[in-house]
């Protein structure tokens, strides 16, 4: 995720200077002796600044976009490169190796503001101090092969690190403004001309909130509706069959002709890439687009809004492996009938956590085979990297509606080409009999990958179900849905004699706020808090000497982390009663500011029973970036006077 450090206009062209100035003394100063052959200074100050930046709110690094004329000319555009390489230098110290400055085709050496609409000699001097080069949009068809083969022409031991053809990111404009093939439905054109799979050039999209704003005003225009027209430009319609419109397009001038077909989706042109190792990082997805009309805390809704929220911050894996469509199984390929039918949404009218889950509807035609009685299919989700011999821990999250009954159990299997990889997996008792709230069932497996498959290197593989459902007139057809609320995996410790940690919400403080020239507003400020890890019950020392080999005790290295907080609130009691957090009214989740341990109180989101009260005492609930809601026990509160 990269910011946008962009200038337009005339009135940007001071500052476009002041950038690689610095910042400017308030006293009287100069050179100590002039300097004739003195050319335009450069500072890291600003590149410093802008890494803090970027380190403090998580982004990446800087999509630099000068769209403002360097009039300075070659003394100014010389000193912008080196500018560009001090910024890159400064996001790697800070932000770590993977940080990035990309620079955008806009001005040339000579300071005028000319799109290249490609990689060439004009642009060269820009493009090589940064991690990478974004294009225009309004090229011609021939464009993209023009850029690959001009970088393979460079010659890679002047330069100061390799480049390579990915590093070129050509731009799509998805509202169709000049770009080839027209954007929208017809963005797949330009795309088929980049082919990211097999030239090797990367894909810069322009103004891919099209799928929302192209459509907002029209009647009955919703977040369902969106994620429906959302889908199918990036993943395909849910039916195979269904013929998408695309656009008219006209060639340009002197462009030659090609022929597209029909209608592809963006994921087409892509090589299906998992997500990081969940060894390295957990896994964990509530299928959330980030947008919703209501939030779910372990199956309880406690929050509904009238005009719908966004907040980026909670999207996750829509499960990678389940659209356009699920692709169906049956469990052992033991079956010669053909696997139910499958169709896969993201329901907004229930969750488990957030806003929303994964619906799967299955229409099962009838079978008059001996054993229809029970038939049993695998639905893989998600793909993940798993590394052989290393231990894993899988939580779903489940409920099922229709006619049937269901033996549902959670599996991974591998994804790779050649012989199948064979999964040891143990399940997990759960650790309650209690039900959970709203009809939600949890799965827990451990599982590992024996060191003979994959030669060492990580197996790519999938994450899903094993359904098997009965019916009481297995000749009649059947239709039926599962909701998966939940998908984590992760490391397990690498013994039983780990400790594992535990993560808490550890205190909480409040600072009041008001806005200026006006009266105290009760119960505005801001709410931060600290968290920890317990380690649980202090064990029974058990050495036998000093030259006992085992440890007094190991701890689990992976500590938990935190996806996202809720926070509730609760007037003061009446006198003889206590605070109880279960009863505490949901006030909102952080997100909204970027911050991680911190909340912003408006009282206008407060419920309406604190009115008139003269204290209120807020919980801070945290969610662990493996799933799991934090008992009340190991949360925290802080209480405020109106």
């Amino acid at each position: 995720m990269l910011g946008t450090l962009i200038f337009e206009h005339a009135e940007s062209e001071p500052d476009c200077l002041r950038l690689l100035v610095g910042s400017l003394p308030i006293s009287r100063t100069g050179p100590a002796r002039s300097n004739a052959y003195a050319t335009l200074p450069v500072s890291p100050h600003y590149a410093r600044l802008l890494a803090e930046i970027a380190y403090q709110r998580g982004f990446d690094g800087y999509l630099l976009n000068f769209e403002a004329p360097l009039r300075g000319g070659v003394e100014q555009t010389r000193a912008l490169t080196l500018w560009i390489a001090l910024l890159e230098q400064e996001l790697k110290r800070k932000v770590g190796a993977h940080a990035e400055a990309m620079w955008y085709d806009s001005v040339i050496v000579n300071g005028q503001l000319r799109w290249q609409d490609r990689l060439n000699s004009v642009n060269l001097p820009f493009f090589l101090p940064s991690t990478s080069f974004f294009s225009n949009y309004t090229w011609p068809n021939t464009y993209p092969s023009m850029s690959a083969r001009y970088l393979l022409s460079l010659d890679q031991s002047t330069l100061p690190r390799p480049k390579h053809l990915s590093d070129l990111y050509i731009g799509v404009d998805v509202w169709g403004r000049g770009s080839h093939g027209g954007g929208g439905f017809g963005s797949y054109k330009a795309i088929s001309h980049i082919d990211p799979e097999f030239l090797g050039l990367s894909v810069a999209l322009f103004g891919q909130a099209w799928t929302w704003e192209s459509e907002q005003d029209k009647p009955g225009w919703s977040w369902k509706t969106w994620w429906a027209y959302e889908r199918k430009l990036w993943l395909g319609p849910p039916n195979k069959a269904e013929h998408v419109e695309v656009p008219p397009y006209g060639r340009k001038e002197g462009e030659p002709p090609c022929e597209h077909g029909p209608f592809r989706p963006i994921a087409d042109f892509f090589p299906r890439l998992p997500p990081p190792n969940p060894a390295v990082l957990p896994f964990f997805t509530t299928f959330s687009p980030g947008v919703g009309w209501a939030w779910f805390v372990r199956g309880t809704k406690v929050f509904v809004s009238e005009t719908g929220w966004t907040d980026v911050d909670k999207s996750t894996s829509i499960g990678d492996l389940v659209f356009p469509r699920p692709t169906l199984a049956w469990e052992n390929g033991d079956r010669d009938e053909p696997v139910p039918a499958a169709t896969s949404d993201i329901s907004m009218d229930d969750a488990w956590l957030g806003g929303s889950s994964l619906l799967i509807s299955f229409s099962a035609p009838g079978s008059d085979a001996e054993d229809a009685f029970f038939r049993c299919v695998w639905l893989p989700i998600q793909s993940l990297a798993i590394t052989p011999r290393k231990s894993y821990r899988m939580s779903i999250m489940y409920k099922v509606s229709g006619p049937v009954d269901t033996d549902i159990g959670a599996s991974i299997k591998s994804l790779a080409p050649g012989p199948s990889a064979e999964f040891d997996v143990t399940f997990v008792p759960a650790t309650s009999n209690a039900p959970l709230p709203g009809g939600w069932t949890e799965l827990l497996i451990d599982f590992s990958l024996p060191l003979e498959y994959g030669g060492g290197t990580d197996v790519l593989s999938a994450a899903g179900l094993v359904i098997g459902f009965t019916c009481e007139a297995p000749s009649q057809p059947v239709d039926f849905s599962v909701a998966v609320g939940a998908l984590s995996v992760y490391a397990n410790p690498p013994s039983a004699q780990h400790t594992p940690l535990s993560p808490k919400v550890i205190w909480a403080d409040f600072a009041s706020e008001k806005p200026k020239d006006s009266a105290a507003v009760p119960f505005a400020g801001v709410i931060t808090w600290g968290t920890g890890v317990s380690l649980g019950l202090v064990p029974a020392i058990r050495l036998t000497s000093p030259e006992d080999t085992e440890a007094a005790w190991m701890l689990d290295h992976l500590t938990p982390g935190f996806a996202y907080f809720n926070v509730y609130v609760q007037g003061q009691p009446k006198e003889g009663e206590a605070y109880a957090p279960e009863t505490a009214a949901f006030v909102g989740t952080t997100g909204l500011d970027g911050r991680e341990n911190r909340f912003f109180v408006d009282p206008v989101c407060l419920p309406g029973h604190l009115t008139g009260a003269k204290a209120a005492r807020f919980y801070v609930q945290g969610v662990t970036d493996r799933g799991r809601v934090l008992e009340w026990e190991d949360c925290t509160f802080v209480d405020v006077d109106a």
